[in-house]
């Protein structure tokens, strides 16, 4: 073998080892990125309708609180105009 042909076998050899390397040491696929990353964005989209759910109910319960007291007064101020 002449000086050309090992240094073109040793380009191509490198080229090789390296090849394979990467594919040893890439990442994780996309995809399975994505589905980590849908997971938890479904996590917190649940989260916060669990929270958003327990806001509208104490909201509802502020809101029957104040009915009655308007009720009562309005009660109150119609017996004492009569």
């Amino acid at each position: 073998m002449n000086q050309d042909t090992k240094i073109l076998l040793g380009i191509f050899a490198g080229l090789a080892a390296g090849a394979a390397l990467g594919l040893l040491l890439a990442p994780k696929e996309e995809n399975e990125n994505l589905n980590g990353h849908a997971n938890a964005a479904a996590d917190r989209g649940h989260q916060t309708e669990d929270f958003s759910a327990k806001q509208i109910q104490h909201l509802d319960q502020i809101k029957k609180r104040l009915m009655n007291t308007f009720e009562k007064d309005d009660f109150n101020d119609h017996v004492e105009h009569v």
